[in-house]
């Protein structure tokens, strides 16, 4: 009997670690980054509405996010750029990194267009661009044209160490973004 009992005992502890590892990977792979193809257009503080760097989803407020205005830094994981949407596509503090354009960026706002979009069940994120003041539009409208792609390939929930340019997208009135 004690020789039968500790077989089950061994089957036991073989069967809740299947489980376990069942469990675990499955996590992992919900987890996973996912590539998206979606639109990607760009904004700035001069087309921002109203003309501002104000965004709807400021750390100040609570929310799971960095800024408390539409930002442009160097587009690391540590340090991602304002980006907007749905905020059913996307929740607030979602990372995704923009292969096109080797940045990381952290979603802050919402976008008008994005939730049209949205609702038609298509993609479409808006990526802050240039300083918190208003700048030239001529200038600024032509870098927004530059990075715009209606199949550009992101990644969501993007692992932290992927290739970064850190070159701002738009500074002093002047395109320097870098495509890829």
């Amino acid at each position: 009997f004690r020789l039968s009992r500790n077989k089950k005992a061994s089957k036991m502890k073989v069967s809740v670690f299947a489980v376990l590892a069942c469990v675990l990977s499955c996590a992992w792979f919900a987890h996973a980054a996912t590539n998206v193809t979606m639109t990607t257009t760009s904004y700035g503080y001069d087309d921002n509405s109203p003309p501002s760097a104000e965004i709807a989803f400021p750390h100040k407020d609570g929310y799971p996010t960095l800024h408390n205005l539409a930002t442009e830094t160097n587009g690391t994981y540590g340090n991602p750029i304002t980006f907007a949407t749905n905020k059913a596509e996307y929740k607030p503090g979602t990372i995704l990194y923009v292969v096109h354009l080797r940045k990381y960026f952290i979603m802050e706002d919402e976008c008008g267009d994005c939730d049209a979009d949205w609702k038609k069940g298509k993609h479409h994120i808006d990526l802050w661009m240039g300083p918190q003041h208003s700048s030239s539009s001529g200038a600024l409208n032509a870098c927004e044209d530059k990075v715009t792609r209606d199949n550009a390939i992101v990644i969501v929930d993007p692992p932290n160490n992927l290739p970064v340019e850190t070159t701002l997208m738009f500074q002093n009135n002047q395109r320097t973004v870098k495509l890829f």
